[in-house]
């Protein structure tokens, strides 16, 4: 199921006030597919392009955020999942629903270890993870600040793969 992004643009507008788009995704049980995802995205922020531009290595950040947390989903969670994107003029919220309510795990870092660097990695690209337990399931929800062509963020968020700690939420 898809909420059309042009319907609810033309619903929120007159009102005066900042409009967050959104669009969400749902699979059936065992019908996910990370490319499916990752084609959600890209359609979301190409039609939100007039509105807010979303630079270019932040949207490498959201592929990879998609990605992995997707991903995980699949992995680790039977039955349906969800993908839904928000798009403020502050922030691109993403968030992944599914039916595990085990708490994910960021692994410490480990060159060694094959798998399990995923987590590490959007809590590195993210300003913000956090994880809301549901009745049946969860959802983990990443939120991503936009950031201007010149803003150095972008170099910040490169080395904080490298150096991100294990468990943080909140990005420094």
């Amino acid at each position: 199921m898809v909420t059309p992004l042009r319907n609810q643009a033309a619903d929120e507008q007159g009102t005066g006030e900042p409009v967050t788009l959104r669009c969400s995704v749902t699979w059936d049980g065992g019908t996910a597919r990370v490319s499916d995802a990752r084609h959600a995205l890209r359609a979301f922020l190409a039609c939100v392009r007039y509105r807010t531009p979303v630079p270019p290595p932040l949207v490498l950040d959201a592929e990879l955020v998609v990605s992995e947390l997707v991903t995980n989903a699949i992995r680790h969670a039977p039955g349906p999942c969800g993908l839904t994107l928000q798009l403020s003029d502050e922030e691109l919220a993403i968030t992944v629903r599914d039916t595990s309510t085990e708490r994910p795990t960021v692994h410490r870092r480990d060159p060694q270890r094959v798998g399990g660097h995923g987590l590490h990695l959007v809590h590195a690209v993210s300003d913000h993870v956090a994880v809301t337990p549901h009745a049946v399931g969860k959802q983990i929800t990443a939120r991503l600040r936009l950031i201007s062509q010149d803003d150095t963020c972008a170099t910040d968020r490169a080395r904080r793969i490298e150096t991100a700690g294990p468990a943080s939420s909140p990005r420094p």
